[in-house]
């Protein structure tokens, strides 16, 4: 018998709000935390709006030491720390520096791209012959496991340590693989969750490639608009997003809180063909591996109540809602309620299927559907494939029981997980 796998800690460093108390207020509220940042227009980018959580000195310090603190630039690394000591937390696990080795417990934390900043400041004194100043930090600031290394030693972690990176579907990514670890009886408890850090030298490239909007400069709010048709590209964000997974008997025996029940998911790749490319989804995969998570988790496509989707606010969001059309055999009145947070917080890359999973629990745990805002205008081709209903502007009180978190990332790679409202 494989165990059941559940959700007793959650942790989230968002632009909207830092902290699950102040994230779950924002996204209830429809609270955008995008930005107009005078560095992007310094820099000649023609999107020059962005989500960057809001973070002073002295809450960094409440995490991580002056020590470790010291020439810190690597900021996803900063936001992976803290969303995952906050999961630990609230999982009602002790911090404690002097703790034995836990054995039983790992943490699968991805990333993006790791320490850029770092790495410039590196490649300066390089260039000037100063490697004898590069620090004792360069290291463990740019290397790609960074994150994961350090919650291992924060925690005391004996079990699997590792990052994962698959662009934008590697937060997913990372809860599936904790889950099945957990769900083989390999590990008794996995910190999971993903981070990305922000900046020009993290956003430049996807500026270049004319990707990101350039219309709401002077509206930076409103420049999320997944599923609209006033949509001209995505919006980057930043942040990191945790979720302490836990098999149901280690829960149980802990009496710790449990917020939800993962019940499965699957993680695919379309291969960069028919019509998959580094940047499009090959739209047979995406369905394929939504088809496959709902038969993983045992469930029917009639079960799910509400769908997170990935929607980055391009001109893939209608082909998105087809291929969820499609794979679940549902339209009109008869499609489940969909979102996207990216509407509120852009798109946080690496960061943003741990985040946007934080935000899925918090829904089946609290009884509600947060908006998509900036979608007064569906696009006419979602619109003919779902009631417009079903894109939620205000927050919907509802006691849902199935939500369905995909993404979908650059290199054609994809994930969805299903969640579960726990049984009491």
């Amino acid at each position: 018998m494989r165990n059941r796998v559940v959700i007793t800690g959650l942790g989230v460093v968002a632009p909207n709000g830092v902290g699950l108390q102040a994230f779950s207020k924002a996204i209830k509220n429809g609270v955008s935390g995008v930005r107009y940042h005078q560095n992007l227009a310094d820099l000649n980018f023609s999107c020059c709006i962005g989500g960057i959580p809001e973070i002073t000195e002295d809450k960094k310090l409440e995490y991580l030491t002056p020590l470790q603190l010291r020439g810190f630039k690597s900021s996803g690394i900063l936001y992976g720390c803290m969303a995952g000591i906050d999961a630990w937390k609230d999982a009602g696990l002790s911090l404690d520096a002097k703790s034995e080795l836990d054995y039983d417990t790992g943490t699968i934390f991805g990333t993006g791209t790791s320490g850029v900043e770092k790495f410039r400041e590196a490649i300066y004194k390089l260039d000037n012959n100063q490697v004898k100043r590069l620090g004792s930090t360069v290291v463990t600031q740019t290397m790609a496991s960074g994150v994961s290394a350090i919650l291992g030693g924060i925690l005391g972690l004996g079990n699997q340590v590792t990052t994962n990176s698959s662009a934008c579907a590697t937060g997913t990514e990372a809860i599936l693989m904790g889950y099945e670890r957990l769900k083989n009886g390999q590990a008794k408890r996995m910190l999971v969750g993903s981070c990305s850090g922000h900046g020009p030298y993290i956003w430049g490239g996807f500026d270049a490639m004319r990707v990101m909007t350039y219309k709401y400069n002077d509206k930076p709010k409103q420049g999320s608009r997944p599923m609209s048709a006033s949509a001209s590209g995505f919006v980057p964000g930043s942040g990191a997003g945790a979720l302490m997974l836990e098999t149901l008997d280690s829960a149980l025996a802990r009496n710790a809180h449990v917020y939800a029940e993962v019940l499965g998911g699957n993680i695919n790749s379309g291969g960069q063909r028919n019509g998959g490319t580094m940047t499009a989804p090959n739209s047979e995969a995406v369905q394929r591996c939504i088809k496959d998570a709902i038969k993983n988790a045992g469930i029917k496509a009639a079960d799910i109540d509400v769908i997170n989707g990935h929607l980055t606010a391009t001109m893939k969001d209608p082909v998105e809602i087809k291929n969820w059309s499609k794979a679940l055999g549902r339209t009109g009145l008869d499609f489940p309620y969909i979102n996207s947070l990216k509407s509120m917080v852009g798109h946080c890359l690496a960061a943003s299927g741990s985040i946007e999973s934080v935000a899925a629990v918090l829904e089946l745990n609290e009884g509600f559907i947060f908006p998509s805002i900036n979608t007064e205008d569906i696009h006419e081709d979602i619109a003919s494939i779902i009631d417009g209903s079903k894109i939620p502007h205000k927050t919907i009180l509802s006691d849902i029981n199935i939500v369905a978190k995909a993404s979908f990332g650059f290199g054609d790679v994809n994930g969805c997980v299903i969640f579960k409202k726990i049984s009491k």
